[in-house]
């Protein structure tokens, strides 16, 4: 079973999402092309219309019984992916987490940091036993990670998933590769580990030059520079008009009131804002901001 599981692993992306097509139809389900004996895609997951020819996209997993089967359901995560899944039921030999489909995701006790209770939530990584080619989930994340060959520059758009917090803010996953550092002044909201959200390269620092001998990065949520204020720019022109054309907000607001409303750094308002005003699209007041007539 072990070496069918890895041929069909290798024929196929296991814990991905693969186009195939529709081989035949049953009473039970359609048989998708896999190259090999087929997959079965059960009847209640199966399109309306879907016929033998037709290409699918579907994901692939393991069933109860260990045989790999195909889903319409959409997983919370994928393989490689760095999700927060809640415990829906434990035994001795591990947890098992809801992930989104029939089957639950299992995490073996040896992959846990601490023992999961029944109904926490925990940050966990997917990945793909090489012993029996099965899904599975590891709390243990950091051993995944690595600041070694980073090919990332300052400005580079990234994922950033919170790990845990630190003394100067909180240290994050960036692309499910490396680490970094996203630092307290640069946090406008409250953030948790497990969340996640766009964000770019602030600053590089090379092993060479680093007190810790490795790569440091530093990251910083949203978008860098100007191409932030587009988004933010089109925000504020919106709530403005939404708001009779006027905000009682501007340079003096407290980061937090500007945040709450605004769900932007005061840097950025303050970017935004000056940008609108020279391009005479709004006015500043001491009341707040409005539209320009």
């Amino acid at each position: 079973m072990k070496l069918q599981n890895l041929t069909f692993a290798a024929m196929i992306r296991i814990g991905e999402y693969n186009k195939l097509k529709v081989k035949k139809e049953l009473a039970f389900g359609l048989i998708l092309d896999d190259g090999k004996e087929g997959i079965l895609l059960p009847k209640r997951f199966v399109p309306r219309g879907a016929k033998p020819g037709d290409e699918l996209n579907v994901f692939i997993y393991h069933d109860g019984e260990d045989r790999p089967i195909a889903t319409t359901q959409k997983p919370k995560g994928v393989l490689g992916d760095i999700v927060m899944l809640r415990v829906v039921s434990l035994t001795p030999q591990g947890a098992f987490l809801d992930w989104g489909l029939m089957k639950d995701l299992f995490v073996p006790k040896s992959k846990q940091l601490t023992g999961m209770r029944l109904g926490g939530d925990y940050l966990v990584k997917i990945y793909l036993d090489e012993q029996t080619g099965r899904l599975a989930a590891t709390e243990k994340i950091e051993a995944f990670l690595n600041n070694l060959n980073v090919t990332l520059k300052e400005k580079d758009l990234v994922n950033l998933t919170v790990l845990r917090r630190t003394d100067i803010g909180y240290l994050v996953i960036i692309n499910n590769r490396h680490t970094g550092v996203l630092h307290s002044d640069e946090i406008f909201r409250d953030i948790k580990p497990g969340d996640r959200f766009p964000g770019f390269i602030k600053n590089i620092v090379g092993p060479d030059r680093s007190a810790s001998g490795t790569t440091e990065i530093d990251v910083v949520a949203g978008r860098p520079g100007y191409e932030k204020t587009d988004d933010a720019a089109e925000k504020i022109i919106r709530l403005l008009k939404e708001n009779k054309g006027h905000l009682p907000y501007h340079d003096k607001s407290a980061p937090e009131a500007i945040y709450s409303f605004f769900g932007m750094s005061k840097k950025t308002f303050k970017m935004t804002t000056g940008r609108l005003y020279k391009e005479k699209k709004i006015l500043i007041t001491d009341a707040g901001i409005e539209l320009a007539q």
